[in-house]
């Protein structure tokens, strides 16, 4: 009898012990409570220079500081940033490997048949860093001291500007396909690889293009560049002087570049939110605020769900605006 009592006495204390966990909280999932426990890396689908890779080697060093792990900037370009944006879709979704993206992010579903990842699903989007809209900038002997005289031009002398971009389908090339939508205007377009479309404009071989402010506030600031309009909804801070593409007439014309930060898609929304406050965090920085600001980007911040709506509305936007030009997308 003696031996049955003691059986007995375990499931009792299996019992108390359940008793005890169910009135506590419930604990932390691992990965987001030792998050980060590696190195992260940021992978920049593009060529060292560009805006992403600005914003996230200007990020590394501040969130090393704060997480206590080292962040670096990984450069990955290929395809339009397909390249990088596939690496991050394959990646484990522990929040150590992360992607900085630009407007191409949603723009290349219209520009490629087929994508090997799916835009919204294959990736966790954590928050818009920065916003920058473009200037349209001209060579200094290019006459035109407004929009609406460059716009009477192209009318009258169809296919006479040229404007350069840094391809098919880039930020530039789409800033303008909205401006001949929105106008009727035919002009020459010419293509180049990634930043050489700025030097063939400040050497006379191109008359102008549109950029975004941070490509070419040197080239303005030496008088290399004229600056005509630029495409946000208020004037730029750097560029004051320069009235709106609204303001000069086009009412409706707005393009306003943003950079954000992606999680692998499966990310745990606990890692996903740990990434957006320390990010917004960082860019909240005065010294890193200021960096931007001279750049000319707009230090931003949303929430996962303000930046999913966001890439949403831009992919209508850019899929219309690509059909109405006729671009073929790549198979």
């Amino acid at each position: 009898m003696m031996r049955r009592r003691r059986n007995l006495k375990l499931p009792a204390a299996v019992g108390t012990a359940l008793l005890a966990l169910a009135g506590s909280p419930a604990p932390a999932a691992d990965g987001a409570a030792n998050f980060p426990s590696k190195p992260i890396r940021i992978v920049v689908p593009s060529a060292p220079g560009g805006g992403n890779d600005v914003i996230a080697r200007m990020l590394g060093p501040e969130l090393t500081r704060s997480w206590k792990q080292q962040v670096i900037a990984d450069n990955r370009p290929g395809a339009g940033g397909i390249v990088g944006s596939q690496l991050v879709a394959k990646s484990p979704p522990d929040g150590h490997t992360l992607l900085i993206v630009a407007m191409g992010y949603a723009v290349n579903p219209s520009m490629y048949a087929k994508l090997p990842y799916d835009t919204l699903k294959d990736f966790e989007r954590v928050t818009v860093v920065a916003r920058t809209p473009h200037v349209l900038v001209l060579h200094p002997s290019v006459p035109f001291r407004s929009l609406q005289e460059l716009i009477a031009y192209a009318r009258a002398k169809p296919e006479q500007i040229t404007f350069a971009s840094s391809g098919v389908g880039t930020a530039g090339h789409l800033c303008l396909e909205l401006l001949k939508s929105m106008t009727g205007i035919r002009v020459t377009h010419v293509p180049f690889k990634g930043t050489e479309s700025v030097g063939a404009v400040v050497g006379g071989q191109v008359q102008m293009l549109f950029t975004a402010i941070a490509a070419v506030m040197p080239q303005i600031k030496a008088g290399r560049l004229k600056p005509l309009v630029t495409t946000g909804s208020a004037r730029s801070p750097e560029l004051p002087g320069v009235p709106t593409a609204a303001e000069s007439g086009l009412k409706g014309y707005e393009v306003v570049g943003f950079y954000g930060v992606l999680a692998p898609g499966g990310t745990p929304p606990e890692i996903v939110a740990r990434l957006r406050d320390e990010i917004v965090r960082a860019i909240q920085v005065p010294e890193i605020k200021t960096r931007l600001a001279g750049l000319g980007f707009e230090p931003a911040g949303s929430t996962p769900e303000e930046f999913t709506e966001l890439v949403k509305g831009e992919m209508v936007k850019w899929a219309r605006v690509i059909k109405d030009a006729g671009i073929k997308p790549e198979p």
